[in-house]
């Protein structure tokens, strides 16, 4: 409004929205002032348990906060905070963003966030509002007492923001003041109000100041008012005047504090096995989700065109002319011609010597052969190869990977991994997982699938990367991840692969750019036993070669890159030695194959 635009207007409000106390009364205030509304979900857990039970509860969150980001007012932050108390993290988070106000709800949010008054608003990082009772939806008058503290002319902000029809700015003093009688401790707010002809002033000489402004709230919606700035003996109270008025008053109140720089304070996550342990625990509850968070597609659609992104499918194939059409024509309907979420699907073959490039060209897609793309720097085998050379005939600013022998495809394994994507730019890579049933002749053994993963990948993590063990399944092979990393990257040629890309994402942008997706279900063919010590073996190797560029020296030589396989016949056990070379390929960026192709 511009008749009140001498006060400098509230621009942004954040408010905390915890899982056990949303916070709707403080939502319900900051809706009334002209100014953008961020909504912060906090999952609080109990000190006794791991941070990871957490992510139900941010899961739920999660669920709530699209429901009012609905409302062109509010947006909601795509980042949840999980924590044991919530509050510091808060504070660093106020710090980096600069709201006008953070709006809390007395005194639900300081039971939730942990946090007493006393901790909360001694040095406060932002000017803070505390919201006690429901606002009306259109409040008439606002009274606001004053007398002469440093919140005097926040407490008038926050009034005014509120649109009413009427403000009383009421100006208190004691009998035994010396000033009493003068408004000279008002001068600098006086000289501002007498250009707002809707502020009505007045000026009262007391001895019991809040039975006055009891008494005078009984004619207002709303009393604002500030809280103390002398210590206070308990770490529950606001100061004995704010205390009393928060208690008794009939009407709405809100207190308000100024804020005051907060020295940037944080506990180190990285020394220490409890350390590592809380840092995991929080990114797990943080940035694991649900692919049926994500199943609005209208909603990631939205996103995606918000921020102007454009978005490719790669499937990687090897002979698997039983499931790819299939797989084809579902994300061509359901995921391009139905909801335009795809910009483009393409088929990267490793020389398949079944239909598989029939069948896709059939389908309509591009169909390459890895082996013929780069072809100066020679052929290598494997799924990596693949994926690497997939960014150069690829456009989309997000590349998303699914392997093509899925038997139970649906489109959740897509949209599901593209989800936190769209939702939060700092992801910059995103893997799936999923229960995976072991097919034992016609049975299905439910969770005995994943066994390089359980045996060899994750034990090395544990071992060489804790800060990656909270990542279910790093050798998924549906994940995706945005160009601009995706191209800085070393791809590993084969088996490698996975590991490799997880740890260099971690290395280049640290944990919180990785995100994991429940995709329920996954059944496909499962490999045999010796197929699966190969995997090993280069898994093993590339954890190694990562190590390698940390300590900056080589550990493995020529002979480590030679397996010996124990083969059995009629004649009793025999020793087969095969050649398994994990090699990395450089970073795409560097080509000039590549950059010549993204001009």
């Amino acid at each position: 409004m511009r008749k009140h635009s001498k006060f400098i207007p509230i621009h942004t409000v954040i408010i905390p929205f915890v899982h056990e106390g949303p916070g709707l009364h403080a939502l319900e205030a900051a809706l009334h002032m002209d100014a953008e509304i961020f909504l912060v979900g906090v999952v609080v857990v109990p000190p006794d348990q791991s941070l990871s039970v957490g992510a139900i509860a941010a899961r739920a969150l999660r669920k709530q906060l699209r429901h009012y980001g609905k409302d062109e007012r509010i947006t909601s932050k795509s980042q949840i905070i999980v924590s044991y108390q919530p509050w510091n993290e808060l504070s660093n988070l106020l710090q980096k963003e600069k709201p006008d106000l953070l709006c809390l709800e007395w005194d639900s949010h300081f039971t939730a966030l942990g946090v007493t008054p006393h901790d909360a608003l001694t040095r406060p990082p932002c000017d803070v509002a505390l919201v006690r009772g429901k606002i009306p939806s259109k409040p008439q008058n606002i009274l606001v007492p004053v007398r002469g503290g440093p919140h005097a002319e926040l407490a008038l902000r926050v009034g005014l923001g509120l649109h009413p029809k009427g403000v009383a700015a009421l100006h208190l003093r004691k009998t035994d003041d010396p000033e009493a009688g003068s408004d000279a401790p008002f001068k600098g707010l006086d000289r501002v109000l007498k250009q707002m002809p809707d502020v009505q002033t007045q000026f009262v000489v007391t001895d019991d100041a809040v039975q006055l402004i009891l008494k005078e709230s009984e004619n207002a919606d709303v009393v604002i008012i500030g809280t103390t700035s002398q210590p206070v003996t308990s770490s529950a109270s606001l100061g004995p005047f704010a205390d009393q008025i928060l208690r008794e008053s009939k009407c709405a109140v809100i207190a308000v504090k100024s804020g005051r720089p907060l020295p940037h304070t944080s506990y180190d996550e990285s020394a220490g096995v409890q350390a590592i342990s809380i840092l995991v625990d929080k990114w797990f509850a943080e940035n694991t989700f649900h692919a049926d968070e994500f199943k609005q597609l209208n909603e990631l659609v939205k996103l995606k065109q918000k921020q102007g992104l454009t978005i490719s499918l790669a499937l990687p194939a090897l002979d698997e002319e039983e499931t790819v059409g299939k797989l084809i024509k579902m994300m061509k309907t359901e995921l391009m011609e139905k909801i335009p979420l795809l910009d483009e699907i393409v088929l990267i073959d490793s020389n398949s010597t079944d239909r598989t490039r029939e069948i896709a060209e059939k389908e309509g897609v591009p169909v390459y052969i890895h082996q013929n793309l780069i072809e100066r720097l020679g052929a290598r085998r494997g799924k990596g190869e693949a994926l690497w050379k997939s960014l150069l005939v690829t456009r989309g600013d997000i590349i998303v990977w699914i392997d093509t022998d899925i038997m139970n495809i649906h489109p959740r394994f897509v949209y599901g991994i593209l989800g936190p994507l769209l939702l939060n730019p700092q992801v910059q890579f995103v893997k799936g997982f999923y229960r995976r049933p072991l097919k034992v002749g016609e049975k299905m053994q439910a969770g005995g699938g994943g066994r390089v993963t359980e045996l060899t990948a994750r034990p090395l993590l544990n071992l060489f990367y804790p800060e990656l063990s909270g990542v279910v399944q790093p050798l998924s092979g549906e994940y995706a991840g945005r160009r601009g990393a995706l191209e800085q990257a070393v791809f590993f040629s084969g088996y490698g692969v996975e590991t490799g890309l997880l740890i260099d994402i971690y290395e280049r942008y640290g944990l919180n750019a990785i995100a994991q997706v429940d995709l329920l279900e996954r059944i496909h063919h499962n490999q045999h036993l010796e197929a699966l010590s190969k995997m090993s073996f280069a898994i093993i190797q590339t954890v190694f070669r990562k190590l390698e560029s940390r300590f900056g020296r080589a550990v493995l030589e020529d002979v480590n890159k030679s397996m010996k396989l124990i083969k059995h016949s009629s004649k009793g056990y025999f020793l087969e030695v095969e050649e398994i070379a994990e090699r990395a390929r450089p970073p795409m960026i560097e080509l000039p194959e590549y950059l010549e192709r993204k001009k």
